[in-house]
């Protein structure tokens, strides 16, 4: 009898979901608490950033919506209180692995060595380095920088990757440095440089938000391969991920990614009225449709 009583609860024990399992981690503490708390940025502009109502929107915190949204199914809540923090490059790490905050709606790059401190969702974007040149120059390929001037910004991976190009091709490209995007704009901008490298994203907002949009184009060849952006969680909380995953996973296969995407690339973002101007590329297109969390540029190639 004792035998039957024991393999019937072993029985009963796995016929149970697994969300009937006893929580743990960041789903129980979310639960126990009613609240989540997002690692936001605030001028991440068209990622996450904040309004003239002081209110945090962008791209990811679209994104993160979705997320909740199946955290609540998942624990049954009918109502969840979202918290908010600000986090900086320094930061958003720490204040991740420490409790802080649960979920980092930003533009936080997945790559191997932050794997081994935290975990991320399915890539929501992909950004490589380019260049931005003037119109009336013509320059779309990185060998019509032969013997240019062309300028970065110090200390950054595309001042690398430029250096590393120059000599690979001997390009004789006059490498010059700025402190920051803008600086590294204003050079371009006022002609003592050819072009400049930045992330393509970055230059899309930076032309933008400049004087004269309609005077500079981004380069189609590119310095390296597409880098995945996402959604930043808790590293070994496999439950938590799963909810996530699982969320990202069935927005990023359905229609309406695109219509997000579109929201905030390819229309009019509050609250200047600016066009971003980033036509989803291929490769963000096949992500879609194969949701991986794989830091490795080269997965992402078209």
């Amino acid at each position: 009898m004792r035998h039957l009583i024991s393999a019937v609860a072993i029985a009963l024990s796995l016929a149970l979901p697994a969300h009937a399992q006893e929580l743990t981690g960041t789903l129980k503490k979310i639960k126990d608490t009613g609240t989540i708390t997002l690692g936001v940025r605030d001028t991440s502009l068209p990622f996450s950033y904040i309004d003239d109502k002081q209110k945090t929107i962008g791209y990811s915190l679209d994104i993160c919506a979705k997320i909740i949204d199946e955290i609540k199914t998942e624990l049954k809540l009918d109502k969840l209180e979202v918290k908010e923090n600000v986090v900086t490059s320094s930061n958003r790490i720490p204040l991740m692995a420490n409790g802080t905050i649960d979920l980092e709606c930003g533009t936080t790059t997945n790559n191997v060595d932050r794997q081994k401190q935290v975990a991320f969702t399915n890539t929501h974007f992909l950004t490589a380095s380019k260049f931005a040149s003037k119109k009336p120059a013509r320059m779309d390929k990185i060998d019509d920088l032969k013997g240019k001037s062309v300028v970065s910004v110090s200390g950054s991976v595309n001042l690398v990757q430029l250096n590393r190009m120059n000599t690979q091709r001997s390009l004789g490209i006059n490498v010059l440095t700025a402190k920051d995007v803008a600086e590294a704009f204003l050079v371009l901008e006022t002609d003592r440089a050819q072009a400049f490298v930045m992330d393509d994203i970055q230059l899309a907002t930076t032309i933008a938000t400049s004087k004269e949009p309609s005077n500079y184009a981004i380069s189609s060849d590119a310095f390296s391969d597409p880098e995945p952006l996402a959604i930043m969680l808790r590293r070994g909380d496999a439950p938590f991920k799963a909810v996530v995953d699982r969320a990202t996973a069935k927005l990023f296969r359905s229609p309406e990614i695109e219509t997000i995407y579109d929201r905030w690339f390819m229309k009019p973002v509050p609250p200047r009225g600016l066009v971003i101007n980033v036509p989803m590329p291929a490769s963000m297109k096949k992500s879609f449709a194969n949701p991986s969390d794989s830091p490795d540029p080269a997965s992402y190639a078209q």
